[in-house]
């Protein structure tokens, strides 16, 4: 394994975390979650876990995104910000 390119995703994983819970607006939280989860499979990919890094992909960066970002258009505002 390449340590070097662990570590620099490692990072962007913990930079994607802080963000997405620092962040105010939800749509904007919820695509850094999508490139939190696709850093993740990209994590899982350089460790040798193939399968765990498809499901990751699929599921995480794929489907949970879609159906957020579908939910959080269907709702409305509550007050104006």
């Amino acid at each position: 394994m390449i340590w070097t390119l662990d570590l620099l995703i490692l990072l962007l994983v913990v930079i994607c975390a802080i963000a997405a819970i620092s962040v105010k607006d939800l749509l904007s939280a919820t695509i850094i979650f999508g490139v939190y989860s696709f850093l993740m499979c990209l994590l899982w990919a350089e460790m040798g876990a193939v399968d765990v890094a498809f499901t990751e992909a699929t599921v995480g960066a794929g489907v949970s995104t879609v159906l957020f970002i579908a939910a959080i258009l269907h709702t409305s505002r509550r007050s104006k910000d």
